[in-house]
């Protein structure tokens, strides 16, 4: 399933910023928006991590924009190594350009390794994430996401997440 999804959300991509990026400009009322994340970590016992969050939007109104959402991450120790894919829809409400809201639903692909132990598991997991944040103008038309999302699916003892709470960081361009 994941080597059907991944390039398909990709090709999609490509196929949506090849169509906004021709002969388009800030005065021709571009709806479209792109952005999305990237993070890395290093820690203890050889510990890495590395993840990608695309996002492609459009603005449905002035205030309000619904995309697509993917993320891919890398994390790997000298005791376990996983991959983990997700990809949905989400929707944010923009209230004056400096807060949001938004609601995002996330579909998870896990693959998990343990290398002591040579345990394996490959996992599907939902998620729904709702909270909001604050934005910081960087450019023309570019703005600095900061906030805070909590998963409502999440559920202690059956989640491959530790906690329903996820900060985010982010960029977005076209708003």
């Amino acid at each position: 399933m994941k080597k059907i999804i991944i390039p398909l959300f990709f090709m999609v991509s490509g196929a949506m910023f090849s169509q906004v990026a021709v002969g388009t400009s800030p005065e021709n009322n571009n709806r479209w928006t792109f952005g999305g994340g990237i993070g890395v970590g290093f820690g203890s016992n050889n510990y890495f991590y590395l993840s990608a969050a695309p996002r492609v939007g459009y603005r449905l109104t002035d205030d309000l924009e619904g995309g697509v959402l993917g993320s891919v991450s890398w994390q790997k120790s000298n005791s376990y190594s996983s991959t983990m894919f997700g990809v949905g829809p989400f929707l944010n409400y923009y209230i004056g350009r400096t807060f949001y809201i938004g609601a995002n639903y996330q579909h998870y692909f896990i693959n998990y390794k343990d290398k002591f132990y040579n345990y394996k598991m490959n996992e599907e997991e939902d998620a729904l994430y709702l909270g909001g944040g604050y934005m910081q103008r960087i450019g023309n038309n570019s703005f600095l996401q900061l906030g805070l999302m909590y998963n409502v699916l999440w559920k202690e003892n059956s989640s491959i997440f530790s906690s329903g709470l996820a900060p985010n960081i982010g960029f977005v361009v076209g708003l």
